[in-house]
């Protein structure tokens, strides 16, 4: 079934849901888990581009991610964990084709109204524009 599965954090109460949903699937399958973040500041934007410092929050991204992988070894998971920088999305469509995996799992908000009509929600585009399947975990609002 799922042997490599990608789980896009946003250092917020909802990771805790997603992951808590994804472990028993993982377990069960024996499947990698992949953490990422998407830093889309104006600094990790430009952080190539311009040759930048990374951030305090780009720092803080990592960390978080370092410490959220840490956690999951502990239960016993196979973890890796990565932080992109730029568009969400476009981020997440990246790594899904050049890591390989066969599972996306991710939490979302729901609609944010005028935003979503405007721009599209980064887990429609995702659904979209991948070839694998994406598990969407509705977080509750906090």
């Amino acid at each position: 079934m799922y042997k490599h599965i990608l789980i896009p954090l946003e250092n917020s109460p909802a990771d805790q849901a997603i992951l808590d949903h994804i472990k028993p699937l993982a377990r069960m399958t024996g499947a990698k888990l992949l953490l990422m973040h998407v830093a889309d500041g104006w600094v990790a934007r430009n952080y190539q581009r311009l040759n930048l410092a990374e951030s305090e929050e780009m720092q803080e991204d990592r960390a978080y991610l370092e410490q959220r992988a840490a956690e999951l070894r502990a239960e016993g998971f196979t973890v890796d964990h990565l932080l992109a920088l730029g568009e969400p999305a476009d981020e997440m469509i990246k790594v899904a084709a050049s890591h390989g995996v066969d599972l996306i799992a991710m939490s979302t908000h729901g609609h944010r109204f005028i935003s979503d009509l405007l721009y599209g929600s980064t887990a429609d585009k995702v659904r979209h524009l991948v070839d694998v399947p994406v598990l969407l975990l509705k977080a509750k609002r906090c």
